[in-house]
């Protein structure tokens, strides 16, 4: 009897046991069986593109993105880069106001493409001095001016005597103006933009005394009636000359001289002459081209030493 009585309360708990085991797993089965039917993931899954997709009838998570910084008053805001610009290309992009805005005009020099450091079109800041020009002859030995209203260009702006023969207009602070022709060059330490001006033309503009004021120039194409005329240098001949051209309406850019293979283009000095040190070309027939890209062709001139000879032909005013 005592060994019966002990084996009851065994037998119960061992029911208890079982029916406990057995009420967990119907509990595990049953939440297995929510989770995996149509519907039954959790609230809020993560898209693959980080957004947040919610159950039909749950409230819907509120994402913000974060606002990105704005750039402070110290630090600039970054520059489009080519690669960011070049990217830019799907139907939906638009374009930028830089991307549409006209492009810039062009330089005055693109209306003269053969010009130096002068430029139509440009207006030039410097000094103005004077200098006793005697008869106007200078370092572009075109010889006695016809009046002295002339000018020496300083040595950077005279550039190997590209600026001989230009018109110039010159205005002072006071409102006063000239036009010179360019004769002669002024050495350093004349400063870029400075001109040495006769004393007769530096008078119209102040008096003697002031000796150095500032102005303003640019370059001119005056009216004339004069055409151009051509001068060979002393010594010339068939087998060395040199050539020059005087009363050029605008700066001369190019002199060449015919030969059996078309123009050949003589290199010019700083004194002003062209020169053909083999004899090339000589006593032929010549191109003047000006810095426009104008051109004009004289013909039948001959070898004359130290003689001016008048042509029919000039450049267009500008």
């Amino acid at each position: 009897m005592a060994s019966a009585s002990h084996r009851r309360p065994l037998r119960k708990r061992r029911t208890a046991l079982v029916w406990t085991v057995a009420v967990a797993a119907v509990g595990l089965l049953v939440s297995l069986v929510i989770a995996l039917r149509p519907g039954g993931e959790p609230d809020t899954v993560r898209t693959a593109a980080g957004t947040a997709a919610t159950r039909p009838g749950a409230s819907p998570t509120t994402h913000k993105p974060t606002p990105a910084p704005k750039p402070s008053k110290a630090s600039p805001a970054p520059r489009r880069t080519p690669a960011a610009a070049a990217s830019a290309t799907t139907p939906s992009a638009r374009p930028s106001p830089a991307a549409t805005r006209p492009s810039a005009p062009r330089p005055a020099s693109g209306t003269a493409p053969l010009a130096g450091r002068i430029k139509p079109g440009t207006t030039y800041t410097g000094v103005a001095t004077h200098y006793d020009a005697k008869d106007g002859d200078g370092a572009c030995l075109y010889g006695p001016s016809p009046d002295l209203m002339v000018a020496a260009m300083n040595h950077a702006d005279y550039e190997t005597s590209k600026a001989c023969g230009a018109y110039i207009l010159v205005r002072a602070a006071s409102g006063a103006s000239v036009t010179v022709r360019v004769t002669n060059e002024c050495p350093l330490p004349c400063a870029p933009g400075q001109l040495d001006l006769s004393k007769e033309a530096f008078a119209k503009l102040a008096g003697l005394s002031a000796g150095r004021i500032p102005i303003t120039w640019s370059l001119l194409s005056p009216g004339t009636s004069d055409t151009v005329a051509i001068r060979y240098k002393s010594g010339s001949s068939r087998h060395w000359c040199g050539i020059q051209a005087l009363g050029h309406r605008n700066p001369l850019a190019r002199l060449e001289v015919r030969t059996g293979g078309g123009w050949s283009r003589l290199t010019r000095t700083e004194y002003n002459y062209f020169l053909s040190p083999d004899g090339t070309g000589c006593g032929g027939s010549l191109r003047l081209t000006d810095i426009y890209g104008e051109q004009l062709t004289v013909d039948g001139l001959a070898i004359r030493p130290d003689t001016v000879q008048p042509t029919r032909v000039q450049f267009s005013r500008r």
